[in-house]
């Protein structure tokens, strides 16, 4: 069953998420190891959390940032499925080429179109095929329906 936010007044403001993915492979190329991508210097590291940190902070000074936070590599992450009503832990790291999030921006916007706009500058540019999620948050139960 498909549950949907319901409808909101246009100029109310509304959180979104916007969720980034990437995969081990992106974590240890920015460590600096050679994959099927090459490595990245620490100076190509340095100018992408410059440039991360600068797009925060012009969200933050908007007044438009709710949080936004980076998730560790994930080969240290751990999957816990319940089986037969008992926890089962898988450690990873997870096949290079299968996606995780790797981190998020929450922000409090008008409309999707902003979120859209706030979104898009959180795609790198240079990596074809690149792609981040936004959906909207919902603030309790009553904003869903069935």
């Amino acid at each position: 069953m498909r549950r949907r936010a319901a409808p909101r007044e246009e100029d109310a403001d509304v959180k979104y998420m916007i969720m980034l993915y990437g995969s081990q492979q992106d974590y240890d190329v920015m460590a600096g190891r050679p994959s099927e991508k090459p490595a990245m210097s620490p100076e190509d590291v340095a100018k992408m959390h410059e440039y991360m940190g600068e797009f925060h902070q012009k969200l933050a000074e908007s007044g438009e940032l709710v949080d936004a936070q980076g998730l560790t590599a994930p080969v240290h992450a751990r999957r816990v499925r319940l089986k037969g009503g008992v926890p089962v832990v898988t450690d990873g790291p997870y096949a290079e080429t299968q996606e995780v999030l790797v981190g998020y921006t929450v922000v409090d916007v008008v409309g999707v179109d902003r979120a859209i706009e706030i979104a898009s500058g959180l795609v790198n540019p240079a990596a074809d095929g690149e792609y981040v999620d936004v959906r909207p948050i919902v603030d309790g139960i009553e904003e869903l329906s069935l």
